[in-house]
């Protein structure tokens, strides 16, 4: 089957919008993918995810993988040959990003210049030098990106700036355990008993209370009508919004924000 993932590989990277109907292959090359707009789900050898804007996978040569797009989406597509001779694919650190497939995220900076590199593949789709280039840079970028992460998985403690920013970027949506767990490097349940074990409360608690403290502020100091502090704040209904924020705070937000005047 030829499709937009397993294109050839003279075509270093590309950027592709995925259809929403579910699609799976494997190839002989690793690939990475990295969010753009919308929403893509994939599921690697069994591991599935969501990836978002931010967010990317790794897939390992010979790897299966299942792939669609949620809506509006499109996403970066960079291809890998195992046999790849260019310096910048020779350290040992590099080569150790493909050992195995899995979900990654992207800090700010990387994202900045993600979005940067995009905007001239848009501007120039055939340019094949560019192409090549944009997927140098950013195997470099994932290379320091990734260091980090086997220090952390040694030390059994997870990075919470790293959670926390991630959570603040996308408080206005669904945010799963297993999308924290991509940030976190690590796998869905293992992460949730490390969650707990460093904060005390589950990530779900934990992504809840970061929703009504933001909400708690716009309160305080914002003309947002109840209505949209919930909807600002990533929760599904109204009335779902002001029976959390009635439990934590102890009275519902249109009288906390009358009290707090």
């Amino acid at each position: 089957m030829k499709d937009k993932l397993s294109a050839p590989l003279f075509k270093p990277s590309e950027i592709v919008k995925l259809p929403e109907h579910m699609d799976h292959h494997n190839h002989g090359y690793n690939q990475v993918v990295i969010g753009l707009s919308g929403q893509t789900e994939f599921d690697i050898e069994g591991a599935g995810n969501l990836v978002c804007p931010g967010q990317g996978c790794l897939v390992a040569a010979d790897a299966e993988h299942a792939f669609s797009g949620v809506g509006n989406n499109e996403i970066l597509v960079l291809n890998v040959p195992t046999d790849q001779l260019q310096p910048v694919y020779s350290s040992e650190n590099m080569l150790r990003l493909f050992e195995q497939s899995g979900y990654f995220h992207l800090d700010r900076q990387a994202q900045t210049l993600i979005q940067a590199l995009t905007a001239e593949m848009t501007a120039h789709p055939d340019d094949l030098l560019l192409s090549r280039a944009c997927t140098d840079t950013l195997m470099c970028v994932l290379h320091r990106h990734f260091k980090p992460s086997g220090v952390e998985k040694q030390s059994h403690r997870l990075n919470m700036d790293t959670i926390d920013q991630y959570i603040n970027q996308h408080l206005t949506r669904k945010i799963s355990v297993t999308q924290l767990a991509g940030v976190a490097y690590l796998g869905e349940s293992q992460f949730h008993h490390l969650f707990k074990e460093q904060t005390g409360i589950t990530p779900h608690q934990y992504v809840l209370k970061k929703r009504l403290e933001l909400a708690k502020g716009l309160i305080e100091e914002s003309q947002l009508s109840v209505a949209q502090v919930a909807q600002s704040t990533g929760f599904a209904s109204q009335s779902s919004f002001t029976q959390a924020f009635t439990r934590l705070y102890g009275k519902p937000p249109a009288r906390y924000r009358k009290d707090s005047t």
